[in-house]
């Protein structure tokens, strides 16, 4: 079993023999979600893509406007578990209640290392390995198994990992120097790539060193080679994605008028149809009589089915306790919901698959960010992997100090490198400097 003594650590990335002098009114976890929210990383998730393509006239969720609601609905689940874990389980540390601070920060992170263009964006950048013009490299130069699985499939949990703990060019050591428990919260899966099963992973080789410490220090069980258990906070991260982004991803949908508002509200009061849930309708029904605004209704019943979704995630992890904490759990917590509202949930899932992630707008900017990213990562990696080349150092000129690296740096590091600067891209720096690099719009200025 693991236990909360050690799974609750301020010790941070980069810092780990430093001994704390200064005295802050802030706790620890507090600064931790302070200095990402200050950060130019996250700051940049306003101009990337989280379903639609951003705004016209119209205001839909960007990765950052998503990435603060996760942070709000995963604080509540924190704050719940919080007081679970010291009413009911009786335990004595005075760090659990903090226990909501660590949800939200990793929150708060839980996207940063996300590309632009959606949810396109990774495949992009796997394709060019995998399929693409790049898939000769691993030879060419000699790359490892365990560093091509990296590029062949890149990760966006991984790419998070090492934002927050690797040491840049010029940045300190650590990273952000988070808490070992802010960062593990965000460890879905905490395994190396290229393991058969797994379609995912969360670290790259480059961050193994620091993975293996993370692990080790906060006592997350190896299940089996190689492959260790999550932290118990990792459900109420994900729980809090998934409640967000099923549930706002309708109420956009609506906006956009892709969905119109009678399908929209069934959609939703389907997740209050118990009858556990009278009392809920009756308020719904009595808002809907004083409040003649439909976007206003359709939010009223989405802050409904966000506050059962909250409650029912939180019974979940506590009925399941003693297998979150041996690691024997499986699956998320919103995968165990049950009766009206697991049919809701799958209800919602299918909507969106057929009306919402297939919408004409969400393929279109996917393709136009498949072009794009896979165009600036081709032309990128030559430069890299030839810098005597003239056109391969204007190139390097647009890659920033930090994420630059030495010319006897591996094959693998130099295309990191490049992979660090396209994903940390917005959605509108990336289409500027494709377009630049391509020579498109030149025609249009005067020399």
């Amino acid at each position: 079993m693991m236990n909360w003594n050690q799974l609750l650590s301020t010790k941070r990335t980069g810092q780990e023999d430093r001994v704390l002098t200064i005295k802050h009114q802030r706790t620890q976890f507090q600064r931790d979600y302070d200095r990402l929210i200050f950060s130019s990383p996250f700051r940049r998730l306003q101009d990337k893509t989280q379903v639609f393509p951003l705004p016209g006239s119209v205001f839909v969720h960007n990765r950052l406007t998503h990435s603060l609601e996760v942070a709000s609905v995963g604080r509540s689940l924190g704050h719940n578990i919080a007081e679970f874990l010291l009413e009911e389980k009786g335990l004595e540390n005075d760090l659990i209640a903090e226990i909501g601070s660590v949800v939200a920060t990793a929150c708060l992170a839980h996207d940063m290392g996300n590309p632009p263009f959606g949810h396109s964006g990774e495949s992009a950048l796997s394709h060019y390995f995998k399929k693409g013009e790049g898939k000769s490299l691993k030879e060419q130069h000699k790359i490892s198994d365990d560093e091509w699985n990296d590029l062949i499939e890149f990760e966006g949990n991984a790419n998070a990992f090492r934002i927050l703990t690797h040491q840049f060019k010029g940045r300190r050591k650590g990273g952000f120097g988070l808490t070992y428990s802010s960062v593990a919260s965000i460890l879905k899966y905490p395994y190396a790539s290229g393991l058969s099963d797994k379609k995912k992973y969360g670290f790259f080789q480059s961050e193994k060193e620091m993975f293996e410490r993370v692990v080790k220090e906060l006592g997350l069980l190896e299940t089996e080679a190689g492959v260790y258990c999550r932290h118990p906070l990792v459900y109420l991260v994900e729980a809090a994605d998934d409640i967000c982004y099923q549930v706002m991803d309708v109420e956009d949908a609506h906006k956009l008028k892709i969905l119109d508002t009678q399908q929209t509200k069934d959609i939703l009061l389907a997740y209050i149809a118990d009858e556990e849930d009278k009392t809920t309708r009756d308020k719904i029904a009595e808002v809907s009589k004083e409040v003649t605004d439909i976007n206003e209704q359709i939010s009223f019943i989405r802050a409904s089915v966000i506050g059962k979704l909250v409650g029912k995630c939180t019974q979940i992890f506590k009925d399941n306790y003693d297998a979150i904490m041996d690691g024997s759990f499986s699956g998320s917590l919103i995968k165990h919901l049950e009766g009206k509202t697991l049919e809701a949930a799958k209800n919602c899932g299918k909507i969106s698959v057929q009306s919402i992630y297939n919408h004409q707008s969400v393929v279109e900017i996917e393709i136009s960010g498949f072009k794009i990213l896979g165009s600036l990562l081709h032309e990128f990696s030559k430069a890299v992997l030839n810098t005597d080349d003239i056109y391969s150092k204007m190139l390097i000129a647009f890659i920033p100090e930090q994420y630059q690296v030495s010319n006897e740096a591996s094959a693998y590091q130099k295309l990191q490198s490049v992979l660090d600067f396209i994903s940390g891209m917005t959605d509108i720096y990336a289409l500027d400097l494709y377009r630049k690099i391509n020579g498109i719009g030149l025609a249009d200025k005067r020399f």
